[in-house]
């Protein structure tokens, strides 16, 4: 349940009500007794996350954290083979231009 500010407007008596949402604003001032108590708009709660254990992955085991690890290391070491072989380069490490398909001979 939410704390709201209110403000009597006639004796400019300002308190903190703890309610429920689905509760009707207040009007009478608890102060003056009059009917022109407001309900103010506030800022809204901040919230701070300090330390671990808010994320999914804070929660993994040592062992699972390992293995994603030597998981990861190998899928990227497999890509860097598969582009080293798929450019062909030249001795200077530029690639090289492919070569035209040899012309076939109808007879």
């Amino acid at each position: 349940m939410p704390t709201y500010d209110y403000q009597c407007s006639g004796c400019e008596h300002e308190f903190e009500l703890f309610q429920s949402i689905s509760d009707r604003p207040r009007r009478k001032c608890p102060a003056c007794g009059e009917m022109k108590l407001k309900r103010l708009i506030g800022p809204g709660a901040a919230v701070v996350f300090k330390g671990s254990g808010f994320y999914q992955t804070d929660y993994r085991s040592e062992s699972y954290r390992k293995r994603a690890a030597e998981e990861k290391s190998a899928t990227s070491g497999t890509t860097e083979a598969k582009s080293d072989t798929s450019a062909a380069t030249d001795g200077s490490g530029k690639k090289r231009k492919p070569k035209p398909p040899a012309a076939s001979s109808k007879n």
